[in-house]
């Protein structure tokens, strides 16, 4: 089965749970990696990696020695995630709730992630569990870390970005089928501001 069939299949199984109807390509990938440093071995989390094109741009973008925490938990998504990246030295491929990243971390000896990518249908969340997110995002992510958010809705949820963080950048690509685009946040107000 293609990449584009389960993602579709399971868009149309499960509507919002899943945030596309189809993998992100090649272009929104890049967009969404954009500010992850390429000079110095970084420690990133991916959340929601589907079936990895976002992860592929990162194994592709970071410099020897970083660390990527791929963290998923559908299992068609997991299987075809440890398929294609477990022979790729610094990546792991995680089974886990993004709600619980600062266990997930912590397991693993990690204090701080210099850079958090979603690939989550965030706004689609209930909103309990959306803040939740948010709040472990901050939690996790480093003083000047970023989180980029995939969203195939352009500019639509900028406002929910500025309440939930105090800096954010939108990068709209046209390439993507839909049309998509990535929101670059910074800082996450706390307490996570209501939407």
């Amino acid at each position: 089965m293609s990449d584009f069939a389960l993602f579709l299949g399971k868009f149309l199984r499960q509507g919002t749970a899943i945030a596309s109807l189809a993998p992100s390509s090649r272009w929104l990938s890049r967009a969404t990696v954009a500010d992850v440093e390429r000079t110095r071995p970084v420690t990133v989390v991916e959340l929601g990696a589907g079936t990895g094109p976002v992860t592929r741009a990162l194994v592709e973008r970071v410099a020897p020695g970083s660390r990527l925490l791929v963290v998923e938990r559908d299992p068609d998504f997991l299987r075809l995630l440890r398929e294609r990246f477990d022979a790729v030295p610094g990546l792991e491929v995680i089974e886990a709730d993004a709600r619980d990243l600062a266990d997930v971390l912590r397991d693993r000896g990690v204090d701080r992630a210099d850079h958090v990518v979603s690939g989550l249908p965030t706004p689609s969340l209930p909103e309990a569990v959306r803040r939740e997110v948010v709040r472990v995002v901050g939690e996790v992510l480093a003083p000047d870390g970023t989180f980029s958010q995939i969203t195939e809705m352009p500019w639509v949820y900028l406002g929910l970005y500025r309440r939930l963080f105090h800096d954010v950048r939108f990068r709209f690509e046209p390439r993507n089928l839909p049309p998509a685009g990535v929101y670059h946040c910074r800082r996450v107000r706390q307490p996570v501001a209501s939407p």
